[in-house]
């Protein structure tokens, strides 16, 4: 199917995205820390915004951080998730990025299978980062599966070879 008609990257407040953030983290407090960082690009179909996507500026300069994305239910397998992502890496590669890195629970089968079909790799494993300390409620499951441990993942972003200069 068709990805939307548009993405753009979002101006003003964020408050209007906060159903789409909190589709992507059960976290109120640790949604709030975050929601107003770095840049969202939103993808729209028509005028309804249907999707979003957060790149914000991780610890490592040379990588830039998927930190929330989410599509609307009803219009998830359009390709509008692969649409953000590759608007992302563009955004990234602009920015001078090496790498784009996202992170997710490893109890989330449906993201874990998305970021490695757009082509990010694993990259590392944090244990116990869904607890009641961070804010996640204690009983939190995806796909069946108690949510505990954060896993990390990366895509290299290779500049693209700029065009040999002519010979004169």
């Amino acid at each position: 199917m068709p990805s939307p008609a548009a993405i753009r990257e979002h101006a003003g407040p964020r408050a209007g995205l906060r159903a789409l953030f909190e589709l992507a983290d059960d976290s109120p407090r640790e949604l709030d820390g975050y929601i107003d960082a770095g840049r969202v690009l939103v993808a729209y179909d028509g005028d309804r915004v249907v999707g979003h996507l957060q790149l914000t500026d991780p610890a490592d300069t040379a990588a830039a951080e998927i930190k929330n994305m989410a599509v609307d239910p009803a219009f998830q397998g359009r390709g509008i998730g692969r649409a953000l992502v590759a608007a992302a890496i563009a955004l990234a590669r602009e920015d001078g990025r090496a790498t784009l890195v996202v992170a997710t629970a490893t109890a989330d089968i449906g993201n874990l299978r998305f970021y490695q079909r757009v082509g990010f790799r694993m990259r590392a494993i944090e244990r116990d980062a869904f607890t009641p300390a961070t804010g996640y409620p204690p009983d939190l499951e995806a796909d069946g599966i108690p949510v505990r441990d954060r896993v990390w993942l990366d895509l290299p972003l290779p500049r693209a070879d700029p065009e040999p200069e002519e010979p004169r």
